[in-house]
């Protein structure tokens, strides 16, 4: 028996039981981030021009333009901060709004829309008997109710902030006494601010409130014409912060050669 052989047993592992690393980990997570990647360019191919300026200014200098970050709707268009270029399309995106207004073929000739220097100003303007406020009273109407709550949902959308003007014809106001034009213009102005503010704008939206009677008449020839007694509202254009005109204004240091004075045509 001394010569026997050993007898050997060898055990067979079975099953996926083994220490295989964190490989697929890393393969999981990378391709978490192509898929993420995917999605960011297909949004920013379907969102609109401003936005991805400002996506692509943020990674070029996240610093100067991080007061940009974020965007509002305005109607149907997707918009940042309103900018003097941008009121344009603002004016355009409230017109379409006001159009569904109903019976607006009615009041259309009492809306007008221009661009100023200051803003947009939209101008609400009446007629003999009275469109979007009660002849002789500061209250509005039930149409000056609509399309002031209106404004105010579309204009609450954007971080502009607003003046409210009212403005009367140079008929003398023939109400009780200590009551004149001037105090009739600005109730006028600040009941269109109250409704707004209540409707859609944010409390500190409105910057101004302004009544300046028969002092900036919309027809001077004719200083009786009804269309003299309006309220406006001026969307405003955004000023420039000092450190943003500090770049645009900074010269660069280098010299460069003289050049011959440009011909005038």
């Amino acid at each position: 028996m001394d010569g026997a052989r050993p007898i050997i047993i060898i055990k067979k592992k079975s099953g996926h039981g083994g220490h295989h690393g964190g490989a697929w980990k890393v393969a999981y997570a990378d391709f978490v981030t192509a898929m993420m990647a995917l999605f960011i360019v297909l949004w920013l191919l379907n969102t609109s021009k401003p936005v991805r300026e400002a996506v692509a200014g943020y990674f070029k200098d996240p610093a100067g333009t991080a007061d940009k970050m974020g965007s509002t709707k305005v109607g149907t268009a997707e918009a940042l901060a309103i900018s003097k270029d941008d009121l344009p399309k603002l004016k355009e995106e409230l017109e379409k709004a006001i159009s569904k207004v109903p019976d607006f073929d009615k009041i259309k000739d009492q809306i007008e829309m221009t661009i100023t220097p200051e803003g947009l100003r939209i101008e609400l303007l009446e007629t003999e008997t009275g469109t979007f406020f009660e002849v002789g009273n500061s209250s509005p109407s039930d149409k000056g109710k609509e399309l002031l709550s209106l404004l105010a949902k579309e204009l609450g959308k954007i971080p502009n902030h607003l003046s409210v003007e009212g403005h009367t014809d140079s008929k003398p106001y023939a109400g009780r006494r200590e009551y004149g034009n001037w105090e009739l213009s600005t109730d006028r102005a600040n009941a269109a601010r109250r409704l707004m503010q209540a409707d859609g704008l944010r409390s500190d939206q409105v910057s101004q409130v302004r009544g300046y009677a028969d002092q900036m008449l919309r027809s001077p020839g004719q200083p009786l014409d009804a269309s003299n007694r309006r309220v406006s509202v001026i969307v405003q254009n955004l000023e420039k912060k000092p450190e943003d005109s500090a770049k645009t204004d900074a010269k660069p240091e280098t010299s460069t050669p003289a050049q011959s004075p440009a011909k005038k045509d």
